[in-house]
C-alpha cells in the first residue's frame, strides 16, 4: 500500500510517511504478536498474511503503527487479516467493502443487533483511514471525506434501528427512511465532510408529526414522545461504550434553544425558531448543516426554509458586532495570546484551527448573502471562494490552506495515539519527542520550528482581518465591582441582563472581593473567581430567576471550605457553568450537597458522566476497585458512601436533563443500592465469620422489599429488608473462636450488616434501612428461618402483607437459599384468593394509612389522591386476586410495578387504557419525587414555585411547560383515582 503526500499541502509534504516509530520496544512486542497470528492462521489468510508481510512498505508502517499509536496497534493485531486486505487490495477498496456490507436501508437491526455491528465496524473504519493516511496513500482530503462517509453510514443503520423500534406492528414495514418524516442535520465538521479522526459528531434531530406519525402507525398525540425517544436509542447506540468501543460521541447541543428543548424537534418549531430568536453562532453553524441520515427530502426543505436566515442580503451591523465579540473572547481564551509548540492547543489556541475556519466563516456570514459562490461547506472551499471574488488575496488562500491542511494532520496524528478527543500538543519534552516522530519530524525541534511557523502565520491573517476592532469596554458593557461605590455602568449593565436587584449583585460580589468567605482567602481563588465573573454571571442570567441563582450562589459559596479547586475548574470548563446556575436556581439542596464535595464536579467532566451507567456487573466491579483502596472498615464505608452519593448525583442530573427516562433512573439506583448491599455484605460478612466463625450448612440471604424491592429506587430512599437464613437440621453453634447458636448467630449477622449500611461517616450514611416489613413486624427476629418465613405467609400474614411481597426481590446471599427463597414466595403466589375479602382487607388499611399520611399536600405524589399509594393498591390488590395468571418472575431486572400490570392486562384485569394510564401517572409522580429528593433532600421541602426548579422539572417529565406538567399531573391523579374506585369499591377519601 503505497502513496505519496501529495495533496496535503506544501508543509505536510516535509514530514516523513510513514513517520518513524518513537517506541522500538512497542515495536518489537507488535512484530512478536503479529508473527504468533500469522502463524497461528490457516488456508488462505495465512497465505495473505504472508504476502502483505512481504509487501515492500510494510516493515516501515507496521513500525509506524506499533511505535506510535496503541490504539491503531490493538485494532490492527485484533483483526489482522483487515491489515492484509489493506496492504494488498488498498484503502479504497477496503472502505468500499466495509461500507457495503453495512445492513442495507430497510434491515431494521434491532438496537443490540446493530450496537456491536456499528462499534466493529467503526474500528475497522478506524483501521483503514489510520494506515491510510499513515502510508501517504490518501491525502487529508481523501481522509476526512472517508471518516465522514462512514459516519454518515453508520448513523443512517442506527437511525433506522432506533426509529424501527418506535414503530408499532400496523406501521408500514417497505418505507424506506426518505420519507418517515424524520432527519438528522450532521453539524461542524460532519456537516462539512471534515470530520476529525476521533471527533464528537454534531447532529440535529427534526421531525414532521403527521408523516412520522404514519411511519410510525401511532398517533399524532404520541409522535413526539416517539422522535424523542428515538433520538435518545440513536445517541445510546451510538456512544454507549461496550467492550467493542463505541461509534461516535454525538452532541445534541446545536439545536434550537438546548436548555429548553426535547432532542428532538418538530421542523415548523425549529423554523420559526430560527426565523424569530436565531442568533448570529447559530448562523454560522448552519452554514456546515447538511442532512446525513433519515428524511433527506425534510431535511433539504428545512435548510431552504432558513436560508434568509443564514444568508442575508443586507449588511447587518449586530451581526458585525456579535463577530467582533466573539473575536474578543477567542483572544480572551486562557492561554490563547501566547504561540509555544509544546502544550499548545491546535483547535481553539491562538493561530489554530479554530481562527482559519473563523476566518473563513465570518466573511461567509458578512458577504455570502449577496455572493451565492461563498455559500459552502468545507473551510477549503471556502477560502478558495473568497479568493475567486477577491475578498482575499491568493498568497492569503494558499497560506490559510496549507496551514489548515498541516493542523488538520497534526490534529489527527494526536488523535490516532490513543483515540481520544484531543487537539492539545504534548507539553512534557518526552512526549512532544513521540508525537514529533509520529508526525514525520527528525526531532521536536524541527516540530516545534514548523508548527510556531505556522501558527504565527494563521494569527497575523486572522488578526489583519479584524484590524480594528472596538474597544472591548464598550462591547461588552461593564463589570467594575471595585472601589467602595457602585459603578452605574455596572449596574446598568447587570439590569439588562435581567438582574431584578443590581446594587445586590453589586453589593456581594465586591463583598468576595473582600474575602468574606473562606473559600475566598487566598489571592489565586479571588483571581481565578474574577477571571470567571462575567460567563458566571451569564449563566446566571440565562436562568429564569437570575437573583435567584445567583443568591443560591452566595449561599454555595458561604459553605464551601475552599474554592480555588473549583474555580480552577470552572475556568477550565466553562460549560459546566450552565448546570451550576441551574442547580443554584433550583436545587438547594443539591448545592449545599456540591458546597461539601466540591470535588463531585469533577465527575461531570468526564464523557461517561452524560452516559447511561453501567450494568450491575460493570457496577460491582467499580465499587470494588474503589473499596480496595480503603484501608480499614470506615475507609471503606466512606468509599462506599462516595461512590453512591456520585452515583446518585449522575443519575439525577441525566434524569433531569432528559437524558434518561424516569424507570431507567430508578433502574441505575436500585442497581446501585443492589451493589452497595452486596459489598456490605461480604464485609460484615468476613467479619462475622472471622469471630463466630461458620455455621454448618449455615445460608443467609437478604430480600428487598419496596421500593428497593420493586426497582424503584430514588436517591435517599429507605431499604425495606428482609433477612432469611437456613442451617442443617443438626447445627446447634457455629465453630469459631467465639461461638453462637444458630438463631443468635444470623441476628448478629444481621446486625452487623444493618449497622454497615447505616453508620454515619463524614461523607454520610450510605442508607436507612427499614425492618418494618419483616414477618411479625417490630416485634419479629431481625432474621427468619426458611420455614418460619413460609409459614408465616401462608397462615399468618394479613391482605397488606401479602401485597408488600409482592415487591419482594432477592439482592445478595447465598444463591442456593435465594432460590428456594423465590420458589416458597412463588407458591404462596399461586393460592387462590377471595376476591371481595381481598378487596375489603385492601380498602381498609388504605383508610388507616390515610389517617396517619392523609396526604393533603398538593404536591405529595405518594400519599395524597390519586398518588403512588393508590396506585400500589391497586395493583397489588388485583396481583393477589389472579395471582396465578399474574405472578412475575423473581429477579429478572423488570420493576414490580410494570411487570404485573403488564401481567394484569393480559389476564384481561386491566385495560390496556386503564394499564397506560397507570405507567403514565407513576412515571409521572416518579419524576417529580426524583426532582424533589434533588432540590431539597429526603424529607425536605421544595419550593416549587421556583422558576428553575419548574423548568427542569417540566422537561425532565417531557412536558412543554410547568402549566402543562400541572395540568398532565392533575389528569393522571384523576384516572388513577376514578381506578381505585372501580377496583376497591370506594373513594380514595377518608
Amino acid at each position: 500500500m503505497q502513496g505519496s503526500v501529495a495533496g496535503n499541502g506544501t508543509i505536510a509534504a516535509e514530514c516523513r510517511l510513514p513517520p518513524a516509530a518513537a517506541d522500538e520496544d512497542a515495536v518489537a512486542r507488535g512484530r512478536e504478536r503479529l508473527e504468533q497470528l500469522v502463524a497461528a492462521a490457516e488456508g488462505d489468510a495465512a497465505a495473505r498474511l504472508q504476502q502483505a508481510q512481504a509487501q515492500p512498505d510494510a516493515e516501515a508502517l507496521l513500525a509506524a503503527v506499533f511505535g506510535n499509536s496503541p490504539f491503531l496497534s490493538a485494532c490492527l493485531l485484533r483483526t489482522p487479516e483487515q491489515w492484509a486486505d489493506l496492504m494488498l487490495d488498498g484503502p479504497d477498496r477496503c472502505l468500499e467493502v466495509l461500507l457495503d456490507g453495512l445492513p442495507a436501508p430497510g434491515a431494521r437491526l434491532r438496537p443490540q443487533e446493530a450496537a456491536p455491528l456499528l462499534r466493529q465496524a467503526r474500528n475497522r473504519a478506524a483501521l483503514i483511514v489510520g494506515l491510510a493516511d499513515l502510508s501517504g496513500a490518501w491525502a487529508l482530503d481523501r481522509v476526512v471525506t472517508a471518516l465522514s462517509a462512514f459516519a454518515d453510514a453508520a448513523i443512517g443503520v442506527a437511525l433506522e434501528s432506533a426509529l424501527a423500534a418506535q414503530a408499532t406492528t400496523e406501521a408500514p414495514q417497505d418505507a424506506d427512511l426518505n420519507g418517515c418524516g424524520f432527519v438528522l442535520l450532521a453539524m461542524g465538521k460532519l456537516g462539512a465532510g471534515e470530520l476529525n479522526y476521533s471527533s464528537d459528531v454534531d447532529v440535529i434531530a427534526l421531525y414532521d408529526a403527521e408523516r412520522l406519525g404514519k411511519w410510525l402507525g401511532r398517533p399524532a398525540d404520541a409522535v413526539q414522545q416517539a422522535a424523542v425517544r428515538a433520538t435518545q436509542a440513536l445517541t445510546r447506540l451510538l456512544q454507549d461504550r461496550t467492550r467493542d468501543g463505541y461509534v461516535f460521541r454525538t452532541d445534541l447541543r446545536l439545536r434550537p434553544d438546548p436548555g429548553a428543548t426535547q432532542v428532538a424537534l418538530p421542523v415548523g418549531a425549529a423554523i420559526s425558531y430560527y426565523e424569530s430568536y436565531g442568533q448570529n453562532w447559530e448562523r454560522a453553524a448552519m452554514i456546515k448543516a447538511r442532512p446525513c441520515a433519515g428524511d433527506l427530502d425534510l431535511g433539504r426543505h428545512f435548510l431552504d426554509e432558513i436560508t434568509p436566515f443564514v444568508w442575508r442580503r443586507n449588511m447587518d451591523f449586530a451581526a458585525i458586532a456579535d463577530i467582533m465579540a466573539v473575536k474578543r473572547q477567542i483572544h480572551s481564551h486562557k492561554g490563547h495570546g501566547q504561540i509555544a509548540a509544546a502544550g499548545h492547543d491546535l483547535k481553539v489556541g491562538r493561530g489554530g484551527i479554530r481562527e482559519i475556519e473563523f476566518f473563513a466563516q465570518t466573511q461567509q456570514l458578512i458577504a455570502g448573502g449577496r455572493e451565492p459562490a461563498l455559500r459552502l461547506r468545507g473551510t477549503v472551499a471556502t477560502l478558495h471562494a473568497l479568493a475567486d471574488i477577491d475578498r482575499i488575496d491568493i498568497q492569503t488562500c494558499r497560506e490559510m490552506e496549507d496551514a489548515y491542511r498541516f493542523l488538520r494532520i497534526a490534529e489527527h496524528r494526536l488523535q490516532m495515539i490513543d483515540d481520544q478527543q484531543t487537539q492539545k500538543v504534548p507539553a512534557e519534552a518526552e512526549a512532544l519527542s513521540r508525537y514529533a516522530a509520529f508526525m514525520g519530524f527528525p526531532d521536536r525541534a524541527a516540530l516545534e520550528a514548523t508548527l510556531t511557523r505556522v501558527l504565527t502565520m494563521v494569527s497575523r491573517h486572522f488578526d489583519e482581518l479584524f484590524a480594528d476592532p472596538e474597544p472591548e469596554a464598550r462591547q461588552s458593557g461593564s463589570l467594575v465591582f471595585t472601589g467602595t461605590d457602585h459603578d452605574p455602568d455596572t449596574l446598568e449593565n447587570l439590569a439588562g441582563m435581567g438582574f431584578g436587584d443590581p446594587e445586590a449583585v453589586s453589593r456581594i460580589v465586591r463583598d468576595w472581593h473582600r474575602s468574606r468567605y473562606p473559600a475566598l482567602k487566598t489571592r489565586a481563588a479571588r483571581e481565578r473567581l474574577t477571571g470567571l465573573m462575567p460567563d458566571l454571571l451569564a449563566a446566571f442570567a440565562a436562568t429564569p430567576n437570575p437573583d435567584l441563582a445567583f443568591k443560591g450562589f452566595d449561599e454555595f459559596l458561604s459553605r464551601m471550605p475552599a474554592g480555588i479547586q473549583l474555580f480552577a475548574l470552572l475556568l477550565a470548563n466553562r460549560s459546566l457553568l450552565g448546570l451550576l446556575a441551574e442547580i443554584m436556581g433550583g436545587f438547594p439542596d443539591l448545592a449545599r450537597h456540591l458546597s461539601r464535595y466540591p470535588i463531585l464536579f469533577d465527575a461531570m467532566l468526564d464523557s461517561d458522566f452524560y452516559a447511561p451507567l453501567p450494568d450491575r456487573g460493570e457496577l460491582q466491579a467499580e465499587l470494588q476497585t474503589r473499596l480496595s483502596h480503603a484501608r480499614h472498615e470506615e475507609d471503606v464505608l466512606r468509599a462506599a458512601c462516595r461512590w453512591v452519593r456520585d452515583r446518585e448525583l449522575q443519575t439525577g442530573v441525566q434524569a433531569l436533563h432528559g437524558m434518561a427516562e424516569i424507570g431507567q433512573a430508578m433502574g441505575w439506583l436500585t442497581d446501585v443500592a443492589d451493589c452497595a448491599l452486596d459489598a456490605a455484605l461480604a464485609n460484615a460478612r468476613a467479619q462475622h465469620e472471622a469471630s463466630h466463625g461458620r455455621l454448618p450448612g449455615g445460608r443467609f440471604v437478604v430480600l428487598a422489599m419496596g421500593r428497593l424491592g420493586a426497582r424503584e429506587m430514588l436517591a435517599e430512599s429507605d431499604l425495606d429488608l428482609v433477612f432469611v437464613y437456613d442451617h442443617a437440621a443438626d447445627a446447634e453453634a457455629s465453630d469459631g473462636p467465639k461461638p453462637l447458636a444458630a438463631g443468635t448467630y444470623f441476628a448478629r449477622l444481621s446486625q452487623r450488616l444493618i449497622s454497615a449500611v447505616t453508620a454515619m461517616t463524614p461523607d454520610g450514611r450510605l442508607y436507612e434501612v427499614d425492618m418494618r416489613l419483616r414477618p411479625s413486624g417490630k416485634s419479629g427476629p431481625v432474621a427468619t428461618r426458611l420455614a418460619a418465613f413460609a409459614k408465616y405467609y401462608a397462615e399468618d400474614a394479613q391482605t397488606w402483607e401479602l401485597m408488600a411481597l409482592t415487591k419482594a426481590r432477592l439482592v445478595c446471599g447465598d444463591e442456593s437459599l435465594a432460590d428456594d427463597l423465590a420458589a416458597q414466595i412463588h407458591d404462596l403466589f399461586a393460592r387462590e384468593r377471595d376476591a371481595d375479602s381481598v378487596r375489603a382487607d385492601a380498602a381498609a388499611m388504605r383508610r388507616r394509612m390515610r389517617e396517619t399520611h392523609p396526604g393533603s399536600a398538593p404536591w405529595d405524589l405518594k400519599h395524597g389522591p390519586g398518588g403512588l399509594a393508590d396506585m400500589d393498591f391497586i395493583w397489588q390488590s388485583l396481583a393477589l386476586i389472579h395471582a396465578a395468571a399474574t405472578t412475575p418472575a423473581q429477579g429478572d431486572g423488570t420493576p414490580a410495578a410494570g411487570a404485573a400490570v403488564s401481567a394484569l392486562v393480559a389476564a384481561g384485569a386491566l385495560t390496556a387504557d386503564e394499564a397506560a394510564a397507570l405507567r403514565r401517572a407513576r412515571d409521572l409522580a416518579n419524576t417529580v419525587m426524583i426532582a424533589q429528593r434533588l432540590a431539597a433532600g429526603r424529607g425536605g421541602t421544595t419550593d416549587m414555585d421556583s422558576p428553575q426548579f419548574q423548568v427542569t422539572l417540566a422537561r425532565a417529565a417531557g412536558a412543554t411547560d410547568f402549566e402543562t406538567l400541572s395540568s398532565d399531573l392533575r389528569s393522571a391523579r384523576d384516572a388513577v383515582i376514578d381506578l381505585y374506585v372501580r377496583t376497591l369499591g370506594e373513594g380514595t377519601e377518608s
